[in-house]
C-alpha cells in the first residue's frame, strides 16, 4: 500500500497510550489498532482531526505516501 500510517510514531513521541487516545476521539481501541497498523482503507475527516487536534499535529505527522516498487520502476 502506498500510504503509510505513522500514527504509533506520533503516540511515542507525545508519550500517549493508544486507549487514551481512543478515548478521547471517540473511537474503540480495535478501530484505533486497525488503523495504526494500516488496516483500513479510509478515514473519516473527522476522525482524522480530533486525532490531529488532541495529538497538537498535522495529518501529514500521520500519514506518508511511499509508492510502491512496482510504481517507481
Amino acid at each position: 500500500m502506498a500510504i503509510v500510517v505513522r500514527l504509533d510514531v506520533m503516540l511515542a513521541k507525545r508519550k500517549i497510550r493508544s486507549n487514551e487516545l481512543a478515548s478521547a476521539v471517540g473511537i474503540t481501541e480495535a478501530n484505533l489498532s486497525l488503523l495504526k497498523s494500516g488496516k483500513v482503507k479510509g478515514i473519516r475527516f473527522a476522525t482524522l482531526e480530533a486525532i490531529c487536534r488532541y495529538l497538537s499535529c498535522q495529518p501529514g505527522d500521520l500519514l506518508e505516501f511511499q509508492p510502491d516498487e512496482d510504481e517507481s520502476a
